[in-house]
């Protein structure tokens, strides 16, 4: 199936039967601040990773007065790293990291996690630990654990608890949003993408074009 089919079964999404789905779940954050931070995987550490749009690297440099570079990373996936640094091109942006390899908005105090940007963060965080069954969109952190009708519900401390039917239908609204979103951004990169010259070491493509890795546009 195209992108452009499943975007149009996203634009198709019910609220209330996502909204449904995530009841049967159930979910309540405990603020434990896992999906913010590095996790360990196979090959020791992973660093966080969470996809973020153009528009929404611009929305958090305005609220945390901070340059691009400070917001969002190219997503490594695609990436070759070199003594000289990474290569190659790349087709997301992914929120920044510290030298710990946590979300570089992620702060914790007495054991208790809080994102310093909450009112201006990202779909994808937004959303976790759930996605949506489309082919084109994200699935973060691994594979889906759970699953309710179109709703994926992934590793999470707070799986199962009970949700307030507002709060559910809050989340299946960002849910959906996020599912179109990302299919639009998925279709846009593939009708905009062009090769680049070698002359860059690290290409990021994505919805507005190719661009360098502090957000700059290459053709400007």
């Amino acid at each position: 199936m195209s992108f452009a089919d499943e975007l149009a079964r996203a634009r198709d999404l019910d609220v209330g039967e996502l909204a449904d789905a995530i009841e049967t779940i159930g979910f309540e954050c405990t603020r434990c601040g896992a999906c913010c931070t590095a996790a360990e995987g196979p090959e020791g550490t992973e660093a966080h990773t969470a996809t973020v749009f153009p528009d929404e690297v611009r929305e958090l440099q305005a609220a945390s007065d901070r340059d691009w570079r400070d917001v969002a990373r190219p997503m490594p996936y695609g990436l070759t790293e070199n003594v000289g640094g990474p290569t190659g091109e790349t087709f997301e942006w992914a929120l920044q990291t510290t030298n710990c390899d946590d979300c570089a908005f992620y702060a914790e105090s007495d054991g208790v996690g809080a994102c310093t940007v909450h009112e201006n963060r990202p779909l994808i965080c937004r959303t976790y630990p759930f996605s949506v069954a489309l082919d084109g969109t994200d699935q973060p952190m691994g594979a889906a654990v759970d699953q309710v009708g179109s709703v994926r519900a992934h590793e999470c401390e707070g799986l199962g608890r009970d949700i307030d039917r507002a709060d559910a239908l809050e989340l299946a609204g960002a849910l959906k949003e996020r599912a179109i979103r990302e299919l639009e951004e998925a279709i846009a990169v593939t009708e905009n993408y062009e090769s680049v010259s070698d002359t860059e070491k690290v290409v990021v493509h994505d919805s507005e074009g190719a661009k360098r890795p502090d957000g700059t546009k290459i053709d400007d």
